[in-house]
Order: structure tokens, then sequence, then C-alpha cells
């Protein structure tokens, strides 16, 4: 039985680290200070990205959210570049019965989604569908599972998401990617814009 809890994982560049813009770890401070129970880890390359994963099979969380810099091809540590099919590979196999969220510009598309859903009964993966500042991606994110675990701490349903998904878009002027796993349809996309874009 999997955990109602967050697994953060934050990759970033050295301008990044240098200039103190760790959204994942300001992020599960915000957690803790809900109640809300979560790990966070910090990595450079795939390898540690690799054993990471390991951690978070073993953590039974249901909920992974990874912050790094993307390409609409691959994930960015702060070494290694981890195209998609080779992300999936590692991520797959501890996916079912999960959902992913991802913040990092330009990485939430159908590739992706492809290489997460496709192998595995995963429920979701969520993100940005454009570049987000960092500021307004960590309060984003904050506001997000804090009304989804306000609404209910055990779970997360997907109406409760796709409410909370069009709320918080209209309030930051985030735009969204949402792909779930669809019986009828493969991969079914729902995308959340602002209003009046």
């Amino acid at each position: 039985m999997t955990k109602p809890n967050v697994f953060i994982i934050e990759t970033l560049d050295f301008d990044d680290e240098k200039a103190d813009r760790f959204e994942g770890k300001v992020l599960s401070k915000i957690l803790r200070l809900n109640g809300i129970e979560s790990e966070y880890y910090y990595i450079r390359t795939n390898r540690e990205l690799d054993e990471i994963i390991g951690k978070f099979d073993e953590s039974d969380f249901r909920y992974l959210h990874i912050s790094c810099h993307g390409s609409p091809v691959s994930l960015e540590t702060t070494l290694d570049s981890i195209p998609f099919d080779e992300l999936g590979k590692i991520l797959s196999p501890c996916l079912d019965k999960k959902r992913v969220f991802v913040s990092a510009c330009e990485m939430v598309n159908k590739d992706l989604a492809d290489a997460l859903i496709s192998d595995s009964e995963c429920y979701s993966v969520i993100g940005p569908s454009e570049p987000v500042v960092f500021s307004v991606a960590t309060i984003f994110w904050a506001s997000f599972y804090h009304l989804m675990f306000s609404d209910n701490d055990s779970a997360m349903k997907r109406e409760e998401i796709r409410t909370v998904l069009g709320k918080i878009t209209d309030l930051f002027g985030v735009p969204v990617n949402y792909y779930s796993k669809s019986k009828k349809l493969g991969i079914k996309k729902v995308e959340y814009r602002p209003s009046g874009t």
C-alpha cells in the first residue's frame, strides 16, 4: 500500500546552486510546515538519480516531484543529460499507482508521458508547459499541494486535481500539461492555460 506523501528529487545547474535557487528544498520545508510528510534529495548525476529512485521505490511514497532543468527531449541533471527513453527505464518500474509532478521548463510533453506512462501503471504526469521562474514555480507547487491535501489528505483524485490546477493556473499564470492513461485514448492530455491566453 502506497503512502500519500511527496518524494522530492532536485537537480540544478551550477549557476542555480550558487544563487541558492533550490525550489525543491524550499517546497519540502513548506510541505513539512503543512504537516505533509516529504523526503528531499539533491542529485547531480544520472548515477545518483538511479540510486535515489531506488529509495523512492522503497519509500512507498505515492507522489514523485522532480525539480530540474529540462528540454523537450531530456531531463538535465547538473552534470548529465538523460533522454526520455532512458529516464523511462529508470523511473517506470517504480511508478505503478503513483503520480509524477515535474517542475521543469519544456519537459512535460507527450514524449515524456509516453516514456513514463506507457509501460507502467503510473496515474499521471503533470507539470508546466512553458518556462516558469523559480519563485513562481515554488509558490505554484506549494499552493497545489496545500490545496490538494486540504481537500483530501489520503489521496489525490483526478477531478480534484483538475479543479485545483484550473484555479492555480489562473492565479499564477502558469500553463500546465496533465497526462494520464485512458482506456479509450491511450495517453490523454489535458492542457490548463491561464484565462485570456
